[in-house]
């Protein structure tokens, strides 16, 4: 603050009125020392005639008073004011709303806004999900779906930076949907003085805290949708959540009631979307007793309905999941395996079975026998061109797409391979694959990221000499050790503490039905045996030996972009054939989720992903989309385009660029213009014009609902907001007190003020006064 200075304005008349000052004094002193009256009555009969003739002699020396100001319109000062929904809110039933009280401050009739145009030059601007100037603030209508407080007052800064910006004033309840971050740069800020709308008492308000989307391969329940309930002022009355689709029809329906304690309470749903791809789904709660505010509003007691429903995506890619399934014999295990796959809509299994072996090439042969397998002896394809020959293996191929899926044998080539999302490998030795295909093996889960999973038999693992091949080296457990023979097997399956985390190796809603299940299952009595489990593979099943010893059942590891597992028991259709009446098709289920599982993760030729580029729910959302060849490496030449529908079923086409430093990658810009839900579909071709692929994504934008999240204010946000800036919190009721101050503070424009004390009335008045006051004393105790 400027310091006030006094000068004297004629310095000759100082001695002469000090010498007046004496001689009046030595006057006055003489005249009432002998006076007939009490002390205190001619004391202060002095020293009220003392006082007048000081002032009146004053005015020969003419005190000046000199000090500062601000330079009338020289200095900025800008008033800001919030616009969003918040500011609706009423702080108890009979309080008017925020933007009520906020228009009664902003009146153009106010003093403060008077006075401070006197010394400024005000600039009025509101802000919600932007900054816009305005004359009167009459268009204040609290409308904003958003309020970006931080990133307002970083525009003020930055749009009036170099001029004579002495602050912002600026009326908020702090809710702002974009809190500063740890970089935030506050020195680049003039002084800021926040004046709080809004109280905390009287408010009713029940609201959704945070909502979690997951996905699981749980075959009934694929979807899990958990929210938390929070609420201010309300009575412990029973809650209603509910979930609604796209079409607003009710799914489920959960009653909450709200504990004794501290603790929220949550709403749990499970269920499974009619489609896939992306659906929208909306998550609601309300006192039971007011749920027919959702068709009037208004009938509400809380402060505001817009933080009681959320929107949410669930994206479930579609199929079909292609699966390759390479088996060394017929069995009983690909039976119950297709059985239960072709209850599945997204996943197509291929089946290559080994239905006769080889024989040796040099193998001696009588004069006169062909050159056919003898697998096709005496058949009516023993003289066909096209029938297997003799030193090749008999292989029989089951729901090929087309004659020539398959045709040559076990794919040697990437995009022969990689066209599928899984391979299950069934009781086959390693010396069925070249050296080449083991390593194409290897190349379509680590470098393709699809899944593999070895089942056990009689030529599997350790017994079909996988050791040191590259297929031994992407599976989780190790291949070498002695074999041990064990007789009368009876194996009892247990979960691991990893397999009990994994839905997908649970087929029961809670813990105490999977133990049930886990005892009624039929014993084993076939398991391969392995050297060990690989550094970072985990055990989600294992069973006892008869002398004690556990051994692993089910291993799963990561392995480059894909996974892999292992499978070791040999004869899991006993668990179909010993099934009892609970669990009559837990063996379909479990191959169902297993399968789900290996395809989970694998990534299509073309995947889009949308994300913020800021945390503001209101800036653009970046879409990206990774292209890759048939050999799925990264595909440069590609055509991108995006089709985004926005809410209401308007349509916007895009032209995705090649992201700059990223190969195969493609993104677009998309700026939502309103609240809703959003899909993004994008399509890829080849230099040639071929389609390479079509993914699809979404999300949703309810900004009111993020502002909303908690309608109290914010006054801890307002708080620091003013320390860092170097301002102050400013009561409305002190408005114009703050005002007539401001003046004082250090501003950058100013202009030097002299003010005579003798034109001052008050100075003329009091000497007046003060000769007056003693002249009546010397009337009332008879001193005249």
């Amino acid at each position: 603050m400027t310091a006030d200075h006094l000068h004297w304005g004629t310095p000759g008349w100082t001695w002469p009125a000090l010498a007046i000052a004496v001689v009046a004094t030595v006057l006055l002193v003489g005249s009432y020392w002998r006076a007939p009256a009490s002390k205190s009555s001619r004391a202060a009969a002095a020293l009220l005639k003392a006082t007048g003739l000081v002032l009146l002699l004053l005015c020969l020396v003419e005190p000046l008073l000199s000090t500062v100001r601000p330079k009338p319109g020289a200095n900025l000062f800008v008033v800001l004011a919030d616009n969003s929904q918040s500011l609706a809110i009423r702080d108890g039933s009979h309080r008017p709303t925020r933007g009520d009280q906020l228009r009664t401050l902003l009146t153009d009739n106010a003093r403060w806004q008077e006075r401070l145009s006197q010394d400024f030059d005000v600039r009025r601007y509101l802000f919600d999900s932007r900054l816009h100037a305005t004359r009167d603030f009459q268009d204040l209508n609290c409308e904003g779906d958003s309020s970006m407080l931080m990133t307002s007052l970083r525009t003020v800064s930055d749009r009036y930076r170099g001029r004579p910006l002495a602050g912002i004033l600026v009326f908020t309840d702090g809710n702002a949907t974009d809190p500063p971050g740890p970089d935030f740069d506050w020195g680049s800020l003039p002084p800021i003085y926040p004046v709080p709308l809004g109280r905390d008492r009287d408010l009713l308000d029940i609201r959704l805290g945070h909502v979690a989307v997951s996905q699981s391969n749980f075959e009934e329940t694929p979807v899990t949708v958990r929210a938390t309930v929070e609420s201010d002022g309300s009575a412990r009355q029973p809650l209603v959540a509910q979930l609604l689709d796209e079409q607003g029809r009710e799914i489920q329906r959960q009653t909450l009631t709200p504990g004794d304690g501290n603790e929220s309470p949550a709403c749990h749903f499970q269920f499974r979307p009619d489609k896939t791809g992306v659906n929208f789904y909306r998550v609601r709660v309300i006192a039971e007793s007011e749920l027919s505010a959702w068709d009037d509003p208004s009938s509400s007691s809380e402060a505001t309905l817009a933080n009681n429903s959320r929107q949410i995506a669930v994206k479930q890619d579609s199929g079909p999941y292609r699966v390759l399934y390479v088996a060394g014999r017929p069995n009983w295990e690909y039976k119950f395996l297709r059985r239960a796959l072709q209850a599945d809509r997204e996943v197509d299994v291929v089946a290559l079975i080994r239905i006769a072996k080889r024989e040796a090439k040099f193998e001696f042969r009588r004069r006169g026998e062909g050159n056919v397998n003898r697998f096709f002896e005496g058949s009516e394809q023993e003289g066909d061109e096209e029938t297997e020959r003799y030193d090749k293996p008999v292989l029989l191929r089951i729901d090929t797409a087309d004659a020539n899926e398959l045709r040559d044998g076990f794919p040697t080539a990437a995009d022969q391979l990689f066209r599928y999302d899984a391979v299950i490998l069934d009781d086959l030795e390693a010396e069925y694959f070249s050296q080449d295909q083991m390593t194409l093996l290897s190349r379509f889960v680590a470098q393709r990221g699809g899944g593999l999973l070895m089942l056990g038999g009689q030529e599997s693992f350790i017994q079909g000499n996988y050791d040191r091949t590259p297929l031994g080296d992407l599976l989780p457990v190790y291949l070498h050790g002695p074999l041990e023979q064990h007789a009368d097997l009876a194996l009892r399956v247990t979960l691991t503490r990893d397999g009990w985390h994994q839905p997908w190796m649970r087929l029961r809603a809670n813990e105490a039905d999977e133990q049930m299940r886990l005892s009624a299952m039929p014993a084993f009595r076939s398991i391969n045996q392995a050297g060990g489990v690989k550094p970072g593979a985990a055990i989600l099943a294992r069973a006892s030996l008869p002398d004690g010893n556990a051994v692993p059942v089910m291993v799963a590891q990561r392995f480059g972009a894909g996974r892999a597992a292992a499978l070791l028991i040999g004869d899991t259709w006993r668990w179909h054939l010993g099934r009892t009446e609970p669990q009559p098709e837990d063996l379909a289920k479990a191959w169902r989720q297993t399968v789900r599982w290996l395809v989970s993760e694998v990534p299509r030729r073309v995947e889009v992903t949308a994300a913020r580029k800021t945390g503001d729910p209101r800036t653009a959302m970046e879409l990206t989309v990774d292209v890759r060849d048939e050999e799925f490496a990264p595909q440069d030449n590609a055509s991108v385009t995006l089709e985004v529908t926005a809410p209401g079923s308007r349509a916007f086409k895009l032209t995705a660029e090649p992201a700059e430093g990223r190969s195969g990658v493609y993104s677009a810009t998309f700026v939502p213009r309103e609240p809703g839900a959003f899909r993004a579909v994008a399509t890829a071709k080849a230099a040639d014009g071929s389609e390479i692929g079509v993914h699809e994504t979404g999300w949703t934008l309810d900004p009111a609902a993020d502002e909303l999240r908690n309608p109290r204010p914010n006054i801890d946000l307002l708080t620091a907001v003013a320390r860092h800036a170097r301002g102050d919190i400013i009561d409305a009721a002190r408005l114009d007190q703050f005002v007539r101050d401001l003046p004082r503070w250090n501003i950058q424009v100013t202009e030097p003020r002299i003010v005579p004390l003798w034109h001052r009335s008050w100075v003329f008045l009091l000497a007046v006064a003060c000769l007056c006051a003693e002249w009546g004393i010397r009337r009332w105790k008879g001193l005249a």
